[in-house]
């Protein structure tokens, strides 16, 4: 495969306006399809969240006398359950604060789980900017020394986490039945990549397994949220239902109900067999008009069924 770095599309490109290109986007087709990238055309959310995010979240916190409740921990609060997709930082002090310490080993153990409410009072605030940036500001601005130590932490372990992913994750294929799906979608929709993942890195793993080809534009963090993305591409550019979003989180579904468009999901755990059935009956009962009702209703039953509210050891 060649390793030649790929050429970051023109809308990847950081400009005075990230979203411009969004903005100035027009329909070729009658159609649209937005399509999220981590864990619904790579799987790539299984290896950050198991080799990069949880091994950090250890260590940093100190969590080595209970890892394997932590594991269990963030495997359900970040692939298997509601949050899936989310937030790192609201992930997070969810872990912290309501899973691990409820978790049977955790009690076995007599385990005291850290403790930073501080950190999580940032995380509740809505003013708040849940990123790497947002973090570091907040530490700079903090006048409480104790609030300082705790944001400092996790910033420390947010890096740690990001240097792993750019070490680790590299030459995950997209799943089964994608690539034919892409090229059989792209002749009736016009098709956009929907996603909080960072522009650059999309833009290398899309050219990386050269999917980049079958779509017009590449949405990534740097352009808002998944619900801004649709909004400026779609409204007032597309008729009613003639909008899809596929995506594999709960996330996913809000963004699309956001604009009033319909949504296809890729269960966890069925990838594979779900992108087969999108390319063998989904994607055209959109393309007929009679995907919207009861077909959306029986797909999303069964994507809420895939991801809990809580875990097993709550039940």
């Amino acid at each position: 495969m060649c390793k030649t770095a790929p050429v970051i599309p023109e809308e990847c490109k950081l400009t005075v306006d990230p979203t411009a290109k969004l903005k100035a986007f027009e329909p070729r087709r009658e159609f649209f399809v937005g399509i999220d990238s981590d864990g619904c055309v790579f799987d790539t959310m299984g290896i950050k969240q198991r080799e990069c995010f949880c091994p950090w979240m250890i260590g940093c916190f100190g969590l080595q006398p209970v890892a394997q409740a932590a594991r269990q921990c963030k495997e359900f609060a970040d692939l298997f359950s509601r949050t899936r997709g989310g937030n790192r930082h609201k992930t997070l002090k969810r872990i912290l604060k309501e899973l691990l310490p409820s978790h049977p080993q955790t009690k076995a153990m007599g385990f005291k789980v850290p403790d930073l409410p501080h950190y999580f009072a940032w995380v509740d605030d809505p003013r708040s900017v849940l990123s790497n940036e947002g973090l570091a500001a907040a530490v700079e601005a903090a006048t409480d020394r104790q609030a300082r130590k705790e944001l400092a932490l996790v910033l420390e372990w947010s890096k740690k986490v990001d240097e792993a992913i750019e070490q680790i994750v590299r030459n995950v294929p997209p799943f089964p039945h994608v690539r034919e799906n892409l090229k059989k979608v792209r002749e009736r929709a016009d098709v956009v990549v929907v996603s909080q993942t960072p522009c650059e890195a999309l833009a290398r793993e899309w050219a990386e397994h050269d999917i980049a080809r079958y779509v017009r534009a590449i949405a990534g963090q740097e352009m808002g949220t998944k619900a801004r993305h649709l909004e400026l591409a779609t409204v007032g550019r597309y008729e009613k239902d003639h909008v899809l979003m596929v995506g594999d989180a709960p996330g996913d579904l809000e963004a699309a109900q956001s604009v009033g468009a319909l949504f296809y999901p890729i269960r966890p755990g069925h990838e594979a067999a779900s992108w087969k059935r999108f390319g063998d009956e989904a994607f055209d009962r959109f393309i007929k008009g009679n995907y919207t009702g009861a077909y959306e209703a029986k797909v999303l039953a069964e994507f809420e069924a895939c991801l809990p509210e809580n875990p097993p050891w709550l039940k």
